[in-house]
């Protein structure tokens, strides 16, 4: 059992992007920076539900089938359910469609006015709740049945459990191309590496995978 995070960055540190536009709600920049990850086959069937078996199956691949296993349960922060899209919406379901890709209990951490739990086909089941990330990561681990938790994001959640030094192990996605704005990841987190192991791997993709392992 281990506390998990998994998350896509730009070289110079960024996890989001900041060129969205209405025509385009997630820009061109997120397409860039997830790129190597949504290519997968992995991603295509998991997420995207093809079936086909197309998609890489390399290094980058490698990463993405370990993104899913021995995951019990998942924490995510109110963005990256999609709370700030329909904030005073009581039947807003998230944007991960009708059978999300976690297929455990996720717990959404938000600030806003209590919510009833979803749950969604294929086993994934939103629970709503306003907790520190100490509190939110034990109720996980309880509903995780021994097995991993994984923190999900967005960049400002992660860095609150790295911060408090909640995380078993890393995982970063380095994508081979420069943001300059967003939430940057390593804010704040001056000598994080002490106390970790870490290892480097560069996918076909130039995609660098930086693991930090305690």
């Amino acid at each position: 059992m281990a506390v998990r995070v998994d998350l896509n960055i730009s070289l110079d540190g960024f996890a989001t992007t900041t060129d969205q536009t209405p025509e385009n709600p997630f820009g061109e920049d997120w397409s860039r920076l997830v790129g190597a990850y949504a290519a997968t086959r992995t991603f295509r069937e998991r997420v995207l539900h093809d079936t086909s078996g197309e998609g890489t199956t390399g290094v980058d691949d490698k990463y993405a089938e370990a993104y899913f296993a021995e995951v019990g349960a998942e924490i995510m922060g109110a963005g990256m359910f999609g709370l700030h899209s329909f904030p005073d919406d009581p039947d807003w379901r998230g944007w991960w469609g009708d059978e999300p890709p976690f297929r455990v209990p996720v717990l959404v951490l938000t600030h806003s006015a209590p919510r009833a739990s979803i749950e969604m086909a294929g086993g994934t089941t939103f629970h709503f709740l306003s907790a520190t990330p100490q509190e939110a990561l034990d109720r996980a681990l309880e509903a995780a049945g021994g097995k991993d938790v994984r923190v999900g994001g967005g960049a400002t959640v992660v860095r609150d459990f790295l911060a408090a030094r909640l995380v078993d192990r890393l995982h970063v996605a380095i994508a081979p191309m420069l943001l300059g704005r967003g939430i940057r990841l390593w804010d704040d987190l001056r000598g994080l590496e002490s106390g970790y192991d870490v290892i480097a791997e560069t996918a076909e993709s130039g995609t660098i995978h930086l693991t930090f392992r305690r």
